[in-house]
């Protein structure tokens, strides 16, 4: 039996004809299929149990054990980074899923100044708009559009609510100063200028003279004030310096253009229509009275695009029902100018110009208007660009003049002869004012362009 006993002592195979299948099947896996290297890490078998068998490291060969072992290792290795890639994926998932289902978390933070700042989520859509965000991108956020997008940032924005509310009065009737001083302020350049064209066919030798020099100023502080305040107030830079020169023009402009033609002008303008530089101010009274229209139809244009804002659902709806508020104002205030340069032209009994009044009030309106609303950009190129080619056509004139130059006359000299002295400003400032009314078409119609809250007076 001692023999016997010895039989069943492990020990190591002296030939490679033990090494079996089978044996190596058994080794690697253990009695009854059991994984020793899971064995070894977690100290138990099927149950709990301890499993049972020869360690590895005694009874095996050197050579097959290190690689069993290695095996093992990296099997075990291999688990433990599978558990971790695990891991991470199984974090990414939640957090995946989390974004998922709150998917406005995110531009919340993002946009986070823009929706603490607003006062209304009308403020947050038009912000959303100007940074690229349409309809198509709020679908991906669960909503039919941009404004109810816009809402949902609004009410989930943190607010000081808590802080004590300042005790208030009684509610008081507004009071009527501000828009009182308003319309004032809205007439008062009209009527300066009524006032000086009067003094000026009144005066005559010096005393016109004073009466042109303080009425030009008068006219032009009053301007400033108004335009400071008011539906055409704006806060950015103005091009104050190109309106001037297309107003002089249309002062002096035609004038001076018809006696060039002719070889003139024989002397300097002394405010008469009839003198050797006629000057024409019947177009620019008319411009002077119809800053009070151009007022109003920028406050409706105002009001009623801020009524779009709250009843339209979506950007694509509220630029269809602003583009008709946009081109309605437009042709108001075009109608209340050509009954203005009718007028003027009737009571002063010169010729009421009214293809370049209503070209340079169009050009100035939309000017101003795109200005009012964040865009000055084309508005200051456009007047840049008409202020020179009327300049330009002057200088060609008296260019012509020089030895061997008359060729640079030629254009201009055409356009007189077909179209009179008024074809140049007509053309130049008509030009510019189709170009700003399809610019105004497209980003006056935007939400952004209306974010601004309301300016007083």
């Amino acid at each position: 039996m001692s023999g016997l006993g010895e039989l069943d002592r492990p020990e190591t195979p002296r030939s490679p004809g033990a090494w079996d299948e089978r044996s190596r099947t058994s080794l690697a896996h253990g009695p009854d299929g059991a994984d020793p290297a899971l064995g070894a890490q977690t100290g138990a078998g099927d149950g709990g149990r301890p499993v049972d068998g020869p360690a590895p490291a005694e009874d095996w060969s050197p050579d097959e054990g290190v690689r069993l072992r290695d095996g093992a290792g990296r099997e075990g290795a291999g688990r433990e980074g599978a558990g971790r890639d695990g891991g991470r994926k199984s974090q990414s998932a939640s957090v995946a899923r989390r974004a998922a289902a709150d998917p406005v978390k995110g531009l919340l933070h993002r946009h986070r100044e823009l929706c603490e700042r607003a006062v209304d989520p009308l403020e947050i859509a038009a912000g959303l708009e100007a940074h690229g965000v349409t309809d198509r991108t709020a679908a991906r956020f669960r909503h039919r559009d941009v404004f109810s997008l816009a809402e949902e940032m609004y009410a989930r924005v943190p607010r000081d609510r808590d802080a004590p509310a300042r005790p208030e009065i009684a509610p008081t009737p507004r009071p009527r100063g501000p828009r009182t001083a308003g319309v004032v302020l809205a007439l008062l350049p009209g009527v300066l200028c009524a006032a000086t064209v009067a003094g000026l066919r009144l005066a005559e030798g010096r005393p016109r003279m004073i009466v042109a020099v303080v009425g030009i100023l008068a006219v032009s502080l009053a301007l400033g004030a108004a335009l400071r305040r008011g539906p055409l107030s704006a806060a950015t830079r103005t091009t104050s310096t190109w309106t001037c020169w297309l107003v002089g023009y249309a002062v002096l402009g035609d004038g001076l253009l018809r006696t060039a033609v002719s070889g003139g002008p024989d002397g300097l303008p002394d405010g008469t229509a009839d003198g050797p530089w006629p000057v024409t101010v019947a177009p620019v009274l008319a411009l002077a009275l119809s800053y009070a229209p151009a007022a109003g139809c920028a406050r409706l244009f105002t009001a009623g695009a801020r009524s779009k804002l709250t009843s339209s659902r979506g950007l694509a709806d509220f630029s269809a029902s602003v583009r008709p508020l946009l081109f309605g104002t437009f042709a108001l205030y075009t109608g209340a100018l050509t009954g203005l340069l009718a007028l003027t032209g009737a009571v002063l009994g010169e010729p009421a110009g009214l293809p370049q009044g209503l070209s340079l009030g169009a050009l100035l309106l939309l000017a101003r208007l795109l200005t009012v609303h964040g865009h000055a950009y084309a508005p200051t190129l456009v007047l840049t660009a008409a202020a020179a080619a009327e300049a330009v056509a002057l200088a060609t004139l008296f260019a012509g003049r020089l030895p061997g130059c008359g060729f640079l006359a030629v254009p201009v000299e055409t356009l007189v002869t077909a179209c009179g002295p008024a074809g140049v400003p007509t053309a130049v400032c008509g030009l510019g004012a189709l170009t700003l009314l399809v610019h105004a078409g497209r980003r006056l119609t935007r939400a952004s362009a209306h974010a601004t809250t309301e300016r007083t007076g």
